[in-house]
């Protein structure tokens, strides 16, 4: 039993594998749904009715597929302590802590359920091309956020220098102006924070044309390795076939 299972839960390559992937697939896409729809404003007594109990339906399913994977697991205590174990349970937990404790204090739990989606990536085969790109780029993001990091300061330092005296309530220490290092080197801008000198603004064209820079890097690093992870898996699957 336990074998058949384990084929069933764990090996999508199957009918049954793929059938038992689907079902699961569709339920957590209709139950972000109905969370989404939940959250809407005066929506009927009816309609929040049908809401919980599909909220039930679904809880029970994942609840049941939970321990399922706990049983057909090699090692059940690896795959309960494992982020897919863990984001299987947030799916259900608050659910059933809700009837234990204050329910107002624990609608903050109900966020949770957006977990739910995480589980998504279980049935996504293009995980294995994330995985991969990220080992191939992982040098590359590490020195780019150090980069960054070293950008970030030399912006705060700047901005400090610039507008302190101008702005001290504002710009108050370096620490004070990281706000707006992040926001302009991102290139957000929120406005919120922003020179009123000379010497200011014009240090901000120059922070902001690196910012471009910044923002267009991480997108190029992770399209070129995701283009290489592609022909790799392509490569891997002429060598199987």
């Amino acid at each position: 039993m336990r074998v058949k299972l384990r084929s069933i839960v764990e090996d999508n390559t199957s009918r049954s594998g793929k059938l038992f992937d689907y079902l699961i697939q569709v339920l957590i896409l209709l139950s972000l749904i109905a969370f989404s729809v939940e959250t809407l404003p005066n929506i009927s007594t009816i309609v929040k009715f049908y809401l919980d109990l599909f909220e039930t339906f679904c809880v029970v399913i994942f609840s049941i597929e939970y321990l399922i994977r706990v049983y057909v697991a090699k090692k059940p205590l690896k795959y309960i302590f494992s982020f897919y174990g863990i984001i299987d349970l947030l799916a259900i937990l608050p659910f059933y802590l809700r009837g234990t404790l204050d329910f107002r204090a624990l609608r903050a739990f109900r966020v949770f359920r957006i977990f739910r989606a995480l589980k998504l990536i279980r049935y996504n085969k293009a995980l294995h091309r994330f995985h991969l790109a990220a080992k191939l780029v992982k040098e590359e993001i590490v020195l780019f956020l150090i980069v960054t990091a070293i950008f970030v300061f030399i912006a705060s330092a700047g901005i400090y220098y610039f507008e302190n005296d101008a702005q001290p309530e504002v710009f108050a220490s370096i620490f004070h102006s990281a706000w707006w290092a992040v926001v302009t080197l991102t290139t957000v801008g929120y406005g919120d924070v922003y020179p009123i000198t000379t010497g200011g603004k014009i240090f901000t064209f120059c922070i902001l044309i690196i910012g471009v820079g910044i923002v267009t890097i991480p997108a190029g690093l992770v399209a070129t390795s995701l283009s290489k992870a592609r022909e790799i898996e392509e490569k891997e699957n002429e060598t199987l076939s």
